[in-house]
């Protein structure tokens, strides 16, 4: 009789994509205690070997299918040799009252953190989820190069983004985001999500809010970190994002950031799939400067 690997992913679907593969998949998370699902685009170099690797963290209400669907990234992926992996925006179906209840906290609105809050502490353990658990399943089990991981991110998901790879920069190599919440512990998104998550105790906010982040670091990316920010995001006039904290931020720490803003665009999807290719790009050429 056969062991069974433990772990197992199981696939949900799968697809062929300019010579690679989008799939869609599920397995029970160690991390979060329940099955999480994930995306990922094989590009088709992948057939030879490992891969460089990047995960993309969705924002508020998203899934792992989103970025997949909407951003247009996988034919730019095929021609440079990168994987695209997409984690879920939150563990489902925990059994935690009102966890559906509110639109950004709870489901589909993890902030990509550790909860330690009662209720939230047991199954809301997405850092370690994206930082551990799910890097070493691309490792492991999908081909992607681990020393080669690049991290990005969409608002809740560029806030992800831009603090995990402050809090492992021996993880990722690279990292950029499109309008990301920048100074959590300064907007009303943040506010919420961190109070309800790890309490209210604002020396433990800083540890999950870029802007502070980078302010106590010295160039943690001397290769550069890219944003790039809508003017036409009503979340932006709305004071939700605040990329202005983390320029500041930046010139404290020494810290080389291209921020580009885009008169016109908003915060959807359009905005995402116009600059998606330079994003891709840019994390390509600092993964691929690594021995």
């Amino acid at each position: 009789m056969t062991e069974q690997a433990p772990n197992p992913i199981e696939v949900i679907s799968e697809h062929a994509s300019f010579g690679g593969v989008q799939g869609f998949y599920r397995h029970a998370s160690s991390s979060i205690g329940l099955p999480m699902r994930f995306s990922v685009y094989k590009p088709p170099q992948a057939k030879a070997g490992p891969v460089p690797a990047l995960l993309y963290l969705a924002g508020l209400t998203c899934t792992e299918e989103t970025f997949a669907i909407k951003a247009g990234a996988q034919r730019v992926a095929a021609q440079l040799g990168l994987m695209l992996i997409a984690p879920d925006t939150s563990p489902r179906g925990t059994g935690i009252e009102n966890e559906s209840k509110d639109w950004d906290f709870g489901a589909g609105a993890s902030f990509y953190i550790n909860a330690t809050a009662q209720a939230w502490a047991q199954h809301y353990r997405m850092e370690d989820y994206i930082a551990h658990e799910l890097r070493d399943i691309a490792a492991e089990k999908l081909g992607a190069d681990p020393q080669r991981l690049g991290i990005f991110g969409h608002s809740m998901g560029g806030h992800g983004a831009l603090t995990l790879a402050l809090k492992h920069q021996d993880i990722y190599k690279s990292v950029s985001a499109f309008a990301p919440i920048c100074a959590p512990s300064e907007c009303a998104w943040g506010r919420k999500a961190l109070a309800g998550y790890v309490g209210d105790d604002r020396s433990v906010w800083a540890q999950h809010d870029a802007s502070a982040l980078m302010a106590q670091a010295r160039t943690p990316y001397p290769q550069g970190i890219l944003i790039d920010q809508g003017l036409g995001d009503k979340f932006l006039v709305e004071q939700q994002l605040l990329p202005e904290r983390f320029e500041q931020a930046c010139a404290v720490a020494k810290q080389p950031l291209t921020l580009r803003r885009h008169a016109g665009y908003d915060h959807g999807y359009y905005f995402i799939s116009s600059f998606i290719e330079d994003h891709l790009r840019f994390h390509h050429r600092n993964l691929q400067a690594i021995a």
